[in-house]
C-alpha cells in the first residue's frame, strides 16, 4: 500500500508564494509520474503540473510560468513551488502518484489534499 502525505498549504495574499510538498511511502518499485491536481469549490479536479521519472515537466496553461514542479527520486517527494499567486488559484491541492508496486502491479495513489487560499 502506498501513502502520500502533503504539507505546505495555507493562506496567502495575491502575488505571494507558497510551496507544497508531498512524500510517498510504501510498496513502490518504480515511479512513472508524480503530479499535482487542484479542485476549487464546485468544480472538477484538474491537473496542474506533472513530472516524469526522467524529470520532464508539463503545466496547465493557467499556471505556466508561475508554478514549478520538482521531485527527489531518492526521497520519493514532489514539490510544487507556487509564485505570483492569484485568487483563482484558491483550491484544494492533491498530490498524485502513478507507479508500479513491488508486486509488479501498476497503481495510482492520491494524497489527502491541502488547502490553498489566495486573497485579493
Amino acid at each position: 500500500q502506498v501513502q502520500l502525505v502533503e504539507s505546505g498549504g495555507g493562506f496567502v495574499q495575491a502575488g505571494g508564494s507558497l510551496r507544497l510538498s508531498c512524500r510517498a511511502s510504501g510498496s513502490i518499485s518504480r515511479i512513472y509520474t508524480m503530479a499535482w491536481y487542484r479542485q476549487a469549490p464546485g468544480k472538477q479536479r484538474k491537473l496542474v503540473a506533472t513530472i516524469t521519472s526522467a524529470g520532464s515537466t508539463s503545466y496547465s496553461d493557467s499556471v505556466e510560468g508561475r508554478f514549478v514542479i520538482s521531485r527527489d527520486n531518492a526521497k520519493i517527494t514532489v514539490d510544487l513551488q507556487m509564485n505570483s499567486l492569484k485568487p483563482e488559484d484558491t483550491a484544494v491541492y492533491y498530490c498524485n502518484l502513478r507507479a508500479r508496486n513491488e508486486l509488479g502491479i501498476n497503481i495510482e495513489s492520491w494524497g489527502q489534499g491541502t488547502q490553498v487560499t489566495v486573497s485579493s
